[in-house]
Order: structure tokens, then C-alpha cells, then sequence
């Protein structure tokens, strides 16, 4: 039995097989690891693959008139060819990139966009009617501004507000009796009063675009094809500004001339075809001279006529447009200030007295559901009643030809 007490220092026996071989196993690994980057490093040299692994994808693609034929033979090559002239993928289609995984080209190919059956119930495509332009406007009188189109009087003295407006239907019987203009404020900003407005309130009524919406003069060609009158409302600072803010661009007494035109004609570029401006708000704006004057010189440079909604006592507007030779009309009830059916009502008999008393008389109302409800039955039976309802141009004198 061997003696390992008395065995010399350093002179310990065999190792176990067991022990070596976990010596050995970190420095097989750690050879290993470095062949295979050995390996890695002499394929991505060698390899012809410019794109170094992306991902590719193989997709079929058939020419029309080949789809039978292929069916039938699997196998069988498909020639596409490419028209003359290119205008651009049909709508609905989409363009993909097919990569080629060796060489690295790169090529678009357009797929067309399926169409329904005959008896699917689902359509193939989504049609919009074309624009109505019978009643656009006239390029004769447009001004390109910094902003975009602005109106002007036309090189043979038309004014916009001659050239767009609607002729006066006359009531039977009665070519002279008492007239009645309405106007609507504040459409194209809510969607179911302006489509309420729209659907139910006759031609003569008129309506007042604010400038903000994005499809407003969609919306403003939409009711002159219907045969509206057009009004484009400019926002003007109000007494507690900016706690109340009418919106962008809006006028602004602490503004000089300069400025204040220059917002005018940006809010006059967001659409065309309106007969004149009316005031959003403003009533601090409306009652400063210095303010209100350059603005309303500058509607009647541009043939234009200025309504004013009625909603402020101190407004100067009238005074200033007479000294600038700007047709001017003032409403002289707010129909739906208080918004009941039966209020509305009220409003709309003392607009009748107005007329009754001096010819004519004009309204203004919100495009607020009950508003336009009340209005467009009080305006079925008017005729009846010995009333005109008349579009806004018809009420102010007109101005003389510059």
C-alpha cells in the first residue's frame, strides 16, 4: 500500500482522466471559437453577396393576359412588357422593391389593385364626382399675392362683387314689395351645420365662411353650385382679447396698416368666389378708426361689399364705408341670440316688421341646428306673406365704378 505520507513533495500521483479532460475543456472551446470566426471571416471575403445577408423575398409576378396561360403551366416564362410612356401607378396599386439576393439589384414592380368580382358586394374603388365649375371663379378676377389668389376688379371694371352675385327673384305680383336678407355665420367649421345648411336652407339665403377649415373652398364652390351667396368672414379682435382669440391671422388694433393688411390678404387667399367680407368678432377692432379704415379701403380696392353682423353698437364700419365708396350692409337682428324655437320666431317676425317699415331689412344667425330648422320653415311660407328673401349683394347701394 503506498505510502503517501512519506512520499516526496511535488511526486503526487496520476492525475484522474476525469481531471484532465475538464482541464481541457476551456482551451477546446476557445479553439474552436477561433475557427469558426477563421471560417466567417474567409466566407465574407470569398462570397458574392454585396447585400451581407439582408433578408430577400421572392414574389410572382404575372402580365396581364398571362394569368390563363400560367395556370395551365406552372412552368411557363412570363414576358412583362413596359409601356412607351409611364403615368404614374393607377390608384390603389402598390409599388414594391424585390431585391436580388446575389447581385444586389434592385427593382420596383407595381401591383395593380384587386378588383371585385362581379357579385361582390364590396367595391373596387371609390369614385368622387367631379367638381362642378360652371359657377367657379373667374380667373379675370384674381390677384396672385404673396398668399396665394386674392379677388380684385377686373381689367374691364367687374368687381367680384357684381360678377358673383345672384340675381333677385321677385315675388309675384309684387316686383317692389319688402325684402329680406339672411345671413349664416360660421360655416365650414362644424360639419352637421354646415351640411344642415346646405341640405335645408334655400338659394337666397347667404353664407359666411370662417377661413379656417381645410376643405373650405370645397365647401364655398359647393353652395354657389346650389346657388348661394358667398360672404368670407375675417376674424377682428374683440374687447377681451386674447382671452377670446377669433383664431390666426386674426386683425388686431396694436397692428400697424401694413400688417393688418397683409393678414386681410391671407385670409382673403383661402378661397374665392365671395361677394364681400363681414366681421368675425371685432367689436374693439371695428370701433378704432385708425384700425378698421385700411381694411375696408382695401375691400373696396377689391371690389368688394362689407357686412356688418349687427353684434356691436360702437362699430364705425358704416361710417368708414361710406367715405371710402364700399357697399355696406348692417344686419339689424341676430336671429338665434337667444337659441330657442320660440325666440327665433320672435326674431324672425321683428325682421318682417323691419322690412315692412323700410323695404328692407337683413338677419344673421349661427349655423346652430335649430336655427337653421326655424328658418327654413319660416322660409317656405315668406312668399306667401308678400316678403322677397333676397342674397346680401342685393342690400347695400351699390358703390360707384372706380
Amino acid at each position: 500500500m503506498p505510502d503517501d505520507l512519506n512520499a516526496p513533495l511535488g511526486q503526487s500521483k496520476k492525475p484522474k482522466p476525469g481531471l484532465a479532460l475538464a482541464a481541457f475543456a476551456p482551451h477546446a472551446a476557445a479553439g474552436a471559437l477561433g475557427l469558426c470566426l477563421v471560417s466567417f471571416v474567409l466566407w465574407a471575403v470569398t462570397a458574392d453577396d454585396p447585400l451581407g445577408g439582408e433578408p430577400t423575398a421572392l414574389v410572382a409576378v404575372r402580365a396581364a393576359g398571362t394569368a390563363a396561360k400560367a395556370a395551365e403551366d406552372s412552368t411557363a416564362p412570363v414576358t412583362v412588357t413596359s409601356p412607351s410612356r409611364y403615368d404614374g401607378p393607377a390608384p390603389g396599386s402598390k409599388t414594391i422593391t424585390i431585391i436580388d439576393g446575389t447581385s444586389g439589384k434592385r427593382e420596383d414592380v407595381t401591383i395593380p389593385a384587386t378588383q371585385a368580382s362581379p357579385g361582390s358586394t364590396r367595391a373596387s374603388t371609390i369614385s368622387t364626382p367631379a367638381a362642378d365649375t360652371a359657377n367657379g371663379p373667374n380667373p379675370k378676377l384674381i390677384e396672385t399675392s404673396r398668399h396665394g389668389p386674392i379677388p380684385k376688379i377686373g381689367a374691364d371694371g367687374v368687381k367680384p362683387s357684381e360678377a358673383y352675385a345672384r340675381a333677385v327673384k321677385a315675388t309675384a305680383g309684387k316686383p317692389d314689395g319688402p325684402r329680406i336678407a339672411i345671413v349664416i355665420n360660421g360655416l365650414g367649421i362644424g360639419t352637421s351645420g354646415t351640411t344642415d345648411a346646405l341640405s335645408k336652407l334655400p338659394g337666397p339665403v347667404t353664407f359666411a365662411f370662417a377661413p379656417y377649415s381645410i376643405n373650405v373652398e370645397q365647401l364655398a364652390q359647393r353652395a354657389r353650385n346650389e346657388g348661394h351667396e358667398v360672404l368670407l368672414q375675417v376674424p377682428m379682435e374683440p374687447f377681451d382679447y386674447p382671452d377670446n382669440d377669433p383664431g390666426p391671422q386674426t386683425l388686431l388694433t396694436t397692428l400697424d396698416a401694413g400688417q393688418n393688411i397683409d393678414r386681410l390678404q391671407w385670409l382673403m387667399s383661402r378661397f374665392q368666389g365671395y361677394v364681400g367680407l363681414t366681421n368675425y368678432m371685432g367689436a374693439r377692432f371695428s370701433a378704432s378708426e385708425p384700425s378698421l379704415s385700411p381694411v375696408l379701403r382695401e375691400a373696396a380696392k377689391r371690389g368688394l361689399i362689407y357686412m356688418d353682423d349687427g353684434t356691436s353698437a360702437r362699430s364705425l364700419a358704416g361710417q368708414i364705408a361710406g367715405a371710402n365708396n364700399l357697399g355696406f350692409a348692417k344686419a339689424e337682428v341676430v336671429i338665434d341670440a337667444v337659441p330657442t324655437p320660440a325666440e327665433i320666431d320672435r326674431a324672425l317676425a321683428r325682421l318682417e316688421n323691419g322690412a315692412r317699415e323700410r323695404g328692407i331689412a337683413v338677419g344673421v344667425a349661427s349655423a346652430l341646428p335649430v336655427a337653421i330648422d326655424r328658418i327654413a320653415k319660416w322660409a317656405k311660407a315668406l312668399e306667401g306673406r308678400g316678403f322677397t328673401l333676397v342674397p346680401i349683394s342685393a342690400v347695400p347701394n351699390r358703390p360707384k365704378s372706380s
